[in-house]
């Protein structure tokens, strides 16, 4: 299994994606976490291809939506692509999508077997955790029916054994949402990894890295 679990896109550890994946090729880009905001999906699915394009990979859409209670057709087009990149937005609307594509458990399978290489940042990497609790002081659950039409999950992909706490002591959260979301999960006793937007988790086989 390959991971690259970021806070804001390659952090500063884009290199380190490189060498995960090989030469770069065809990627696909789910930006289905933002999909309770359509004035700005467009703009924010830009965002991430100019940045992949710049590192000499090949981004192609692959919007969810398209797939829902499809899941052998989602399955089979995700097993073309040796990476997936899983951008950020809310974590919650981008477990429903997941569920209601089918694409959960599809790419649970591809990682498995080392087919591709999953990167995500912000709720691409939150989504992989055991449990989201605690996400909701940072993303909106209600944006699920908003979005989906159904009642969030609670439940991530499980492919980490920990929460990861994004954007801590960034711009792009004024308000310091995540470290007080770290203070909790100390209080509590939980492990987790709270993340600067620098900062990379790296599943590599099994080997783990978290690079700061």
């Amino acid at each position: 299994m390959r991971l690259f679990l970021s806070s804001y896109r390659f952090g500063a550890h884009q290199q380190r994606l490189l060498s995960l994946v090989g030469t770069p090729g065809r990627v696909a880009v789910i930006a289905n976490a933002c999909d309770a905001w359509p004035s700005a999906w467009q703009s924010a699915v830009t965002s991430d291809l100019v940045p992949l394009r710049r590192l000499g990979f090949q981004p192609e859409v692959l919007d969810l939506r398209e797939y829902v209670d499809r899941p052998d057709e989602v399955a089979a087009a995700l097993a073309g692509f040796p990476m997936v990149w899983v951008r950020g937005g809310n974590t919650f609307v981008l477990r429903a999508q997941l569920a209601r594509s089918g694409a959960d458990l599809a790419l649970t399978r591809l990682l498995a077997d080392d087919a591709l290489v999953y990167a995500g940042y912000s709720a691409g990497a939150c989504v992989l955790t055991p449990d989201l609790h605690g996400i909701e002081t940072m993303d909106d659950p209600a944006e699920v029916r908003t979005a989906c039409g159904i009642e969030p999950r609670w439940d991530g992909l499980g492919l980490v054994d920990r929460p990861i706490v994004p954007h801590l002591d960034s711009p792009t959260d004024p308000d310091g949402l995540s470290r007080k979301l770290v203070r909790a999960y100390i209080a509590a006793g939980t492990p987790h990894w709270a993340l600067t937007d620098d900062h990379v988790v790296v599943v590599d086989g099994e080997r783990l890295e978290v690079l700061t």
